[in-house]
């Protein structure tokens, strides 16, 4: 434990080192900053709209709520980062075949209920900032999350933001964005870091109820930023790759201040599933970064197999957003006995959000989905979706045409005991040069085809993050 005066100084330097971060990044303010113009400029306000036009049929079988979330900056400025927007949730509300309502809602971080000129909601632990990365349904509940240590915002049917909620109190450290339910137990399994902790990490776990049941720490180097993760039935799969914490970005005023790391190891962990931290086993990767995993599982001969859209480098140029030179879906064989990890390129099409029909996650499966990404931009989607094939080696294309730019698509099965494309795939597709956006509805086993619906709203939903369909009880 440190001591009174290791702590004062401490205290002493973090404030000295922040107060040169806030004059320098007064000065970059006037950077340009392509996330806040174009196709990725927000929303002004908060909308509901209801009876929205349906374009083809919506399957009967839909009964819920799609939500998506992403930056949305009450007040732009220059000078800022992708990745620290304020934070807005959109949401779609489907039943007996109509879309009954559309709504867009700012998560209420500090700064955004005062610019709203609201009281702030309540936060337990003292939580005020950015909420803006993942959105989704847990243990009868909606939550908004981000990660580097906020606790995540409990969101009401209709997405207002109700407080900031460590899962009613059983959270004690950090949380993540990107969490997996595993189907056979329920859980969600995370990994997750802290902005002011450079030296561990945790394995959380939430059981089906939404109460934290485990917060394993796990010793690291350099403070990674870890977005994902995956698990397999017998461990847990930690991405310590080389985006690491950069007190030098922070003092020049960066707002995410994490930087691409050549003289960081770049290591997958296998963590056994209820094991303690130093029981996991490293193994060495060529120096890469991933945000997203589209799935993992146990091979028979005791390797890992690990599906991953792969980014060359990140971070290592913009102050700004993702700077990726190139990506491509990968197949990682992660071998533990001789701690090694090998590559190999399934596609090599650049892509992001790879997603599988989550009713297998940790298990062995077929398909992957992904959105496909235009070479050499600012993390812009080309306008088509790929379907990946893994037991055949092949690939599908949908199409959606010119100037149509497609986000995260989640698959949605028809009922319990569908195929594994038996469903459909729902996202949002932006239509720029008409400042329109559909809800896209698509047949996963005819993944070519037309859609088989398409929800009208009128106006452009700036490119987010994740998106989530949430069943209605």
């Amino acid at each position: 434990m440190a001591s009174t005066i290791e702590t004062a100084i401490r205290s002493a330097v973090t404030g000295g080192v922040m107060t040169l971060a806030k004059v320098n990044r007064a000065l970059a303010s006037n950077r340009p900053n392509p996330f806040t113009q174009g196709i990725h400029t927000p929303m002004a306000a908060e909308l509901t709209l209801e009876d929205l036009p349906v374009t083809g049929t919506i399957p009967a079988q839909l009964d819920g709520r799609y939500l998506r979330i992403g930056p949305n900056p009450i007040d732009p400025q220059p000078g800022g980062h992708w990745f620290t927007g304020d934070g807005m949730v959109h949401g779609l509300r489907i039943e007996g075949g109509k879309a009954l309502w559309y709504r867009n809602r700012w998560t209420r971080s500090a700064d955004v209920s005062q610019a709203l000129g609201e009281a702030p909601i309540p936060s337990p632990r003292g939580d005020t900032s950015i909420v803006n990365t993942n959105v989704l349904g847990h243990a009868g509940r909606t939550w908004a999350l981000t990660e580097a240590g906020v606790a995540p915002i409990e969101l009401g049917e209709t997405l207002e933001s109700i407080a900031y909620n460590a899962f009613d109190g059983t959270l004690q450290h950090s949380f993540t964005a990107h969490p997996h339910l595993d189907p056979l137990t329920g859980e969600l399994h995370a990994i997750c870091y802290k902005g002011t902790e450079q030296n561990k990490v945790w394995h959380t776990v939430v059981t089906a109820e939404g109460e934290v049941r485990r917060e394993e720490p796990i010793a690291v180097e350099h403070g990674p930023s870890i977005h994902d993760c995956a698990i397999t039935a017998r461990y847990v799969i930690v991405l310590d790759l080389p985006v690491t914490f950069s007190m030098r970005a922070l003092i020049g005023g960066a707002r995410f201040p994490y930087k691409w790391n050549p003289q960081h190891r770049a290591r997958v962990g296998l963590l056994p599933r209820e094991g303690r931290g130093d029981e996991i086993i490293w193994c060495d990767v060529d120096p890469c970064y991933v945000f997203h995993v589209a799935n993992a599982y146990d091979a028979p001969d005791g390797t890992v197999i690990l599906d991953v859209a792969a980014h060359t480098s990140m971070f290592a140029e913009s102050a700004v957003g993702p700077d990726s030179p190139h990506s491509a879906f990968e197949r990682w064989t992660i071998v533990p006995a001789a701690g090694r990890v090998t590559r190999t390129v399934v596609d090599d099409n650049p892509q992001e959000f790879p997603r599988p029909d989550e009713r297998l996650f940790g298990q062995p499966y077929r398909y992957a989905y992904a959105m496909a990404l235009n070479e050499g931009t600012t993390f812009l989607p080309a306008s088509h979706l790929i379907k990946h094939d893994l037991k055949t080696g092949t690939r599908q294309i949908h199409e959606f045409g010119a100037d149509r730019y497609p986000g995260e698509f989640v698959f949605v099965p028809a009922h319990a005991d569908a195929g594994e494309d038996e469903g459909w795939l729902i996202g949002l597709v932006v239509n720029y040069p008409a400042e329109t956006t559909d809800l896209v509805i698509i047949d996963a086993a005819r993944f070519e085809a037309e859609p088989v619906a398409s929800v009208r709203i009128p106006h452009r939903v700036p490119p987010g993050f994740h998106g989530n369909w949430v069943a209605s009880a």
